[in-house]
């Protein structure tokens, strides 16, 4: 449109997860005298949180993408935030959340993917690396944070069946700067959250995966409020309920074997089978809680699973269907032993 070979999008997405998200943007090859295209983007994002968490989330924000070549990018993110609690039972925590902020942040992000495919890999290894600073917008409601993640990934070959080992270990902190940090708590969308149906061959971007167990299923968390009865004297009570709060502290590991099945049709149609075992840990550091950090309450943290199960990996996304057996859980962790389906894309 503007005769430079800029190129103009907007798109609509929609997720399981309630998420919907509009945006609209354009990239331009070249910008001024810089050699590598610049990006901008607008867009309004939308996020329920209700059923894990209590709270629901409304970000508009625009994006620059500064640096963006093979194994770097560099963006920066200014975002008007919103959380909100239309059934007004949220937990203590999430209460004190509640409200408006404002999110300015630099991320920069490293990546290397020498795997032979990212649906079913077979050979070769991958690693990501990610760091964002937040609040260098000079303004009170800026959410000022530290955040490292770094995700590695290993395949390799057995020689029979088309059998592959992959493993992998991810982990992230985050952590508030500025005065009196260690007293600070960082906002509830940006801390981690570990559970979910991804699959952890294919997601590749930091800890976030951990079969057998739900969604925002594991971590810090607080019973929720509730109604109290006509009897009772005060309008809310505690409730059974649990909103699950994340983490400062996230670590995930895991070992898949995968295989060719015996049968021709299978085989033809990329149909194979695995078996996997997992392990994560999702840990609260901010407002002093390090200190109550030992090394045996960190190793007596970790959630470990295990199973196997059927794939079905297509071009755009990977379809498993696991059995998934719950080794060790904590008691408000919401995870279950039998059969779970997951759906990944590696776009």
């Amino acid at each position: 449109m503007l005769g430079y070979g800029d190129n103009w999008y907007n798109s609509l997405s929609y997720g399981w997860d309630q998420t919907t998200e509009v945006s609209a943007g354009v990239s331009l090859p070249r910008f001024m005298r810089l050699v590598n295209p610049v990006t901008a983007r607008l867009s309004l994002l939308s996020q329920d949180w209700l059923k894990f968490t209590s709270y629901k989330e409304q970000t508009m924000g625009l994006s620059l993408g500064i640096i963006s070549t093979r194994n770097h990018d560099l963006a920066y993110n200014l975002s008007w935030r919103t959380l909100t609690d239309p059934s007004q039972l949220a937990s203590t925590s999430v209460r004190r959340q509640l409200g408006h902020n404002l999110l300015s942040h630099l991320k920069y992000t490293f990546k290397i993917d020498k795997r032979n495919s990212s649906v079913r890999p077979t050979n070769g290894f991958a690693f990501v690396s990610t760091s964002q600073l937040g609040g260098i917008f000079p303004d009170p409601r800026s959410v000022r944070y530290i955040r490292q993640e770094f995700d590695l990934r290993y395949a390799l070959p057995l020689g029979f069946a088309r059998a592959a080992l992959n493993v992998g270990v991810a982990g992230g902190v985050i952590l508030p700067w500025g005065n009196g940090f260690l007293n600070s708590r960082v906002s509830l969308s940006d801390r981690f959250f570990l559970g979910g149906n991804s699959s952890p061959v294919c997601t590749l971007g930091g800890p976030t995966s951990l079969l057998g167990f739900k969604t925002r299923g594991l971590g810090p968390s607080e019973p929720r409020r509730e109604v109290g009865s006509k009897g009772e004297d005060a309008g809310f009570v505690t409730s059974s309920e649990r909103d699950f709060l994340g983490g400062d502290l996230a670590v995930t590991a895991f070992a898949d074997l995968s295989f060719d099945l015996p049968l021709k049709v299978l085989r033809d149609c990329n149909i194979h089978g695995h078996a996997f075992a997992s392990a994560g840990s999702l840990v609260k550091l901010t407002e002093n809680s390090f200190r109550d950090l030992s090394f045996h309450k960190y190793h007596e943290s970790f959630r470990r699973s295990a199973g196997f199960g059927l794939i079905v990996p297509t071009t755009l996304f990977r379809m498993e269907v696991n059995y998934c057996y719950i080794l060790k859980q904590h008691e408000h962790d919401r995870a279950k032993t039998g059969v779970q389906f997951s759906f990944s894309s590696p776009i």
